[in-house]
């Protein structure tokens, strides 16, 4: 399936592993870019061992990062490697890199020098603090970037609990997304100039711009806000509450809706009530309400629940599991499951892309490279010859299937 995205006929060269920088580089693929990923000799990224699970050998964390792009393999350590890396950055659009801080600038392919070579060129940098300030030169990880983002201090359950991460790796994700923000602004602007520049972004700016509610209320008391489970920092009821077979959240928080509510749940009286009558005496109250709401959602099932809450136009949802979630008829109404072609697996799953377009829909194309798949079709394109890519792969410059 052809490329027909908004970004079609952009060239992306990403040389990014493991998941922030391959993150924004989905992004723009899914969006019509041709991004030809650049993995290392003789591996690749370090995600294709990241097992288990596999489907059939094959790394399923790779694959659901690594869709919709081409792949090279290519020795950037040779000087013939180099020299092809070169070519292909001359004339590219976009590069992207979160390789640990001054890793491009030993192989001579640093900002400065690449903005020498192909002064057009967008050039986004996804490290793990940015590329100024007293860490810069320390190496990112998610893990460490939401316990430094104050992250882990409101997640989990209260009060001398053990610190718990957010499950899925959010600032990876949040900084590919918004390294994927910056190089779109980036390109408006080289639209309007003709001029490239440098998109710096990190996993810590990533987490601390997730915090703006805890970081609002530290601003204007001082003091840092806790763990509350699934509660919210500055409304209420806006959580989990238990149900007589598993748990439900309820979007009560504003006058009207918690109005609804005290009347589905057949305690109208509740409304009158000092300790809930507007939002800050709910949240003063907050353990007496969830009490109450509990003691009364505990009488019947979750669906019975959302039909009568929906029914009222209270919103509310049930916690789901992942697997739930991936056969949901909303999620999949939304085309954020999909089969996609494997050239070695044939047909399989993966998620969908999460913007819509009504003029340039994005689409999910071909499922992730082997290592070295895209090589020759790649290099052709470039002008290189048979005996020229024969020679490349001979001394271990490249990798081509």
């Amino acid at each position: 399936m052809a490329a027909h995205g908004p970004l079609t006929g952009v060239k992306v060269i990403e040389l990014a592993h493991i998941m922030a920088g391959p993150i924004c580089g989905l992004m723009l693929a899914d969006m019509g870019a041709d991004v030809i990923k650049v993995e290392k000799v003789p591996d690749g990224d370090d995600t294709r061992r990241m097992v288990p699970p596999t489907m059939d050998g094959e790394s399923a964390a790779f694959m659901v990062l690594n869709r919709n792009k081409r792949g090279v393999s290519i020795n950037m350590k040779s000087t013939a490697g180099k020299a092809v890396l070169e070519k292909m950055l001359a004339t590219a659009d976009v590069v992207i890199e979160n390789y640990r801080p001054g890793t491009m600038e030993r192989f001579g392919l640093g900002y400065e020098t690449l903005h020498k070579l192909n002064p057009a060129l967008i050039y986004c940098q996804v490290t793990g603090f940015g590329r100024t300030g007293p860490y810069a030169n320390r190496a990112g990880f998610d893990l460490i970037a939401q316990g430094l983002s104050g992250i882990m201090s409101v997640t989990g359950e209260g009060a001398g609990r053990q610190p718990v991460k957010a499950g899925p790796p959010i600032t990876d994700i949040s900084a590919g997304i918004l390294a994927a923000m910056g190089v779109l602004a980036a390109y408006v602007h080289r639209l309007k100039t003709g001029e490239g520049q440098l998109v710096d972004t990190s996993l810590l700016e990533a987490g601390v711009t997730t915090t703006y509610w805890q970081s609002a209320i530290c601003l204007a008391t001082g003091q840092s806000p806790g763990a509350i489970g699934s509660a919210h920092p500055l409304s209420a009821p806006y959580q989990a509450v238990q149900t007589q077979d598993g748990w439900i959240n309820i979007g009560a928080a504003n006058q009207a809706n918690w109005k609804r509510l005290v009347e589905v749940i057949g305690k109208p009286e509740l409304a009158d009530d000092k300790r809930f009558l507007d939002n800050a005496a709910r949240m003063q109250n907050l353990s007496a309400l969830i009490d109450i709401l509990t003691k009364n959602f505990r009488t019947s099932t979750t669906s019975d629940w959302l039909a009568r809450l929906e029914a009222a136009g209270v919103p509310a949802g049930p916690v789901l599991s992942i697997g739930e979630m991936l056969t949901d008829p909303q999620v999949l109404a939304r085309d954020m499951v999909v089969e996609v072609e494997h050239s070695r697996l044939g047909r399989m799953k993966t998620l969908g892309p999460p913007v819509k377009f009504s003029a340039t829909p994005g689409s999910v194309r071909h499922g992730a490279p082997q290592l070295g798949q895209h090589t020759r079709e790649v290099l052709k394109e470039y002008g290189y010859s048979e005996a020229e890519i024969a020679a490349l792969v001979g001394n271990g410059d490249v990798i081509a299937l």
